[in-house]
């Protein structure tokens, strides 16, 4: 263990220095959040899980690995740090918000503030190509509805977004990841002061290029993985010198600890958690931005639907969304106006429906796993059934013809083709399970 890296830790937190020093022998914290838009309320009945967590409500401890159970590939849990799930009830989402998610990937934290928006929007961006990729996967498997995923850095965010657009902002910024030592050894072995001085450099970039963005009245909230006080209080004093339009509000939760003392701001009302708190670590600071200076996004025309694509919704959900858009021949939708991003990166926007082929509808896996639909044509599987489907195999029809919504627990977890007696299998090869894998067993009936 770096010996520098634990001076600096004995500074910050001399009385409990040696409590910090024996957790990192344990175990990294594991948890899993419950997805509400899809699951019902005592979803966490039917996984393992040990007690609920003190950040968030649905959110519940655990000691495995449920990447495969039935749940998580529904979209119904999201493996998460614990502490990590702390920063969005700073943020006080509403359901009619625009709000944008800077840094999104792997989308813990984007997923979250989805769960809450109704007829909002929720702009999600990274920068990095692969991991944007990973973002907009989780957003499918999630079933988020009103979205947009973009892959641009800061700057041209700035550029091409109107100011003042933006209900709410995370800042979920990169940074030298103290708070991920005992996950990723490459966190310590990288650690150096360097790297600290490099990490705020680039925070202090991304906050002056994305705070114009906010509205009069509304919040940003800055948060980080890391411990050092370079990259968190002394990031907030920077803000604070900053920019005058901005004012630090109290975090208002009852988790975690105040900040660290730091001239240029109240330590009061920023929240860190350590270790000893259920975490792994996470600061966060809540901002307020003075006045009322507020300006739209230009929407797009909603589109109408061809004959194909309607007798398809018709005949496979209950209710469609509200608004729809064509994109290079495929059919997307979601109930918020679309955003004219032309001048952002746009990598999904809305829930892609499918595409029309040759006067036939072909269908996406995205729309099934979507949590706002009602399916009408659905079957449910077994476990067994779950696992050869997730296997790329075919399984004997329930009877039903055509496009068929496959569900466990009557969980939908993609989709197949039947002609009444077999069922054909839809799910994405990308998803489906590598040989030697299998669904989680364990299923608590």
């Amino acid at each position: 263990m770096n010996e520098l890296f634990l001076k600096r830790i004995q500074t910050y937190i001399p009385d409990e220095y040696e409590a910090f020093v024996r957790s990192l022998d344990e175990k990294p914290c594991r948890a899993v959040r419950i997805n509400s838009r899809k699951a019902s309320p005592d979803a966490e009945k039917r996984f393992p899980h040990l007690k609920e967590s003190p950040f968030v409500p649905g959110m519940w401890y655990v000691q495995e690995q449920l990447g495969l159970h039935p749940y998580h590939i529904a979209g119904l849990l999201y493996m998460q740090e614990p502490s990590a799930g702390s920063v969005v009830q700073l943020l006080d989402v509403g359901g009619d918000d625009l709000v944008l998610d800077v840094c999104a990937a792997p989308g813990s934290k984007t997923t979250q503030i989805a769960e809450k928006i109704r007829t909002g929007m929720l702009v999600s961006n990274e920068i990095d190509p692969k991991r944007a990729q990973a973002l907009l996967s989780n957003m499918e498997r999630m079933g988020v509805s009103n979205f947009a995923v973009v892959s641009s850095d800061t700057k041209t965010l700035s550029k091409g977004l109107p100011d003042a657009s933006f209900d709410k902002i995370l800042v979920d910024a990169p940074c030298s990841g103290e708070g991920m030592i005992k996950k990723h050894a490459a966190a310590i072995d990288e650690w150096s002061i360097e790297n600290i001085r490099l990490c705020a450099k680039r925070q202090k970039e991304i906050l002056s290029n994305i705070v114009p963005l906010l509205k009069g009245g509304g919040t940003l909230v800055y948060s980080t993985c890391t411990y050092a006080k370079e990259e968190n209080e002394e990031i907030v004093a920077w803000v604070l010198q900053q920019f005058e339009e901005l004012e630090l509000a109290d975090a208002d939760v009852s988790f975690g600890r105040p900040g660290l003392d730091t001239e240029g701001m109240d330590a009061q009302k920023v929240r860190r958690i350590f270790p000893m708190d259920g975490g792994e670590g996470q600061f966060m600071a809540k901002f307020i931005k003075k006045g009322n200076e507020a300006e739209e996004i230009r929407s797009l025309k909603n589109e109408k639907l061809s004959k194909t694509e309607r007798a398809f919704l018709d005949e496979q959900i209950e209710k469609p969304l509200t608004y729809f858009h064509h994109e290079n021949g495929k059919l997307f939708m979601m109930d918020h106006p679309f955003l004219d991003l032309k001048k952002v990166k746009v990598l999904r926007q809305g829930v892609l429906v499918g595409e029309e082929k040759k006067n036939r509808f072909e269908p996406a896996h995205a729309f099934y796993m979507n949590a706002d639909l009602r399916f009408k044509k659905k079957m449910d599987c077994t476990l067994e059934q779950m696992d050869d489907l997730m296997h790329g195999l075919q399984v004997v029809s329930d009877g039903q013809k055509g496009f068929v919504a496959l569900a466990y627990d009557s969980y939908v977890f993609g989709f197949g083709k039947s002609d009444g007696s077999r069922l054909n299998n839809k799910i994405p090869k990308g998803l489906r399970l590598l040989e030697k894998s299998h669904i989680y067993k364990e299923v608590t009936k």
